[in-house]
């Protein structure tokens, strides 16, 4: 039996969210569809992470275990020949008999794109949140620093969330401006539900006064999601990277 992992890339806009559902079309669904007519036969999928109706990924990766003989190029081929033109399938490896693309996953990365401007632009729709007040980057950037190192998160979950330990660790949280686009990205050992859309809101919260600079800290101390900034809509989130090397992983946060 072959265990292979495939590195996909999707917009999410159509979809409600990865994870496979009874009564909305999902990533997860769309791609086992697909899968298993590529390869005749019933296909599940094993995804490493739960994205967001409307969330978006530019590097996804799914394991699942199939007699199949098929080449690795030949799979993303023809995988590609039957996806629909807003999921792409990027590479395909032979992993270990004992891979898993979620539990072996040491890390991810998280870039979230706000387009700032007074006037919209329709080009941005679905890929990016708009926010119409100024956004001092630097300030945020500084703001964001607070967030990393391992902390209890609690505050940054939404009331969803049903993970009983809320402990994770952030390697890396920058934000810096690319002309009216502004990115938030963040790197860390995991994530609780919603938590990337409420660190960058309460930085957002912060950056319009909402919130005092300086405030992560003892939001952080505080556990309580009401004290938090907003929830940022999903449009604007993309998971970016998706690590199974700790080392590869130093290496690339210290870029």
């Amino acid at each position: 039996m072959r265990n292979l992992l495939v590195r996909l890339a999707y917009n999410g806009a159509a979809y409600h969210g990865w994870q496979r559902q009874n009564n909305a079309v999902t990533v997860q669904q769309t791609v086992e569809e697909a899968l298993s007519l590529l390869l005749f036969e019933s296909v599940t999928v094993n995804g490493c992470s739960r994205t967001d109706a409307g969330v978006h990924a530019r590097d996804y990766c799914m394991s699942f275990k199939t007699d199949k003989a098929i080449p690795e190029q030949g799979l993303v081929i023809g995988l590609n020949d039957k996806l629909p033109d807003d999921i792409a399938a990027l590479e395909c490896r032979e992993m270990p008999e004992d891979f898993h693309a979620r539990f072996c996953c040491v890390g991810k990365e998280y870039e979230y794109i706000v387009h700032n401007s007074s006037i919209k632009n329709p080009f941005y729709k679905d890929t990016a949140m708009r926010w119409r007040h100024p956004i001092d980057a630097e300030l945020l950037d500084r703001e964001a620093k607070d967030f990393i190192g391992e902390h209890d998160f609690k505050t940054f979950c939404s009331a969803e969330c049903d993970k009983e330990n809320t402990v994770r660790e952030i390697y890396a949280f920058d934000v810096r401006r690319e002309g009216e686009l502004v990115r938030f990205t963040v790197s860390g050992s995991g994530f609780l539900y919603n938590m990337v859309r409420i660190t960058v809101g309460t930085l957002l919260y912060i950056g319009d006064g909402k919130l005092p600079r300086g405030s992560i800290p003892q939001l952080i101390a505080s556990r309580d999601r009401t004290l938090a900034g907003k929830t940022v809509e999903p449009q604007g989130l993309y998971l970016n990277r998706v690590f199974y090397d700790k080392g590869q992983m130093k290496v690339e946060q210290q870029r």
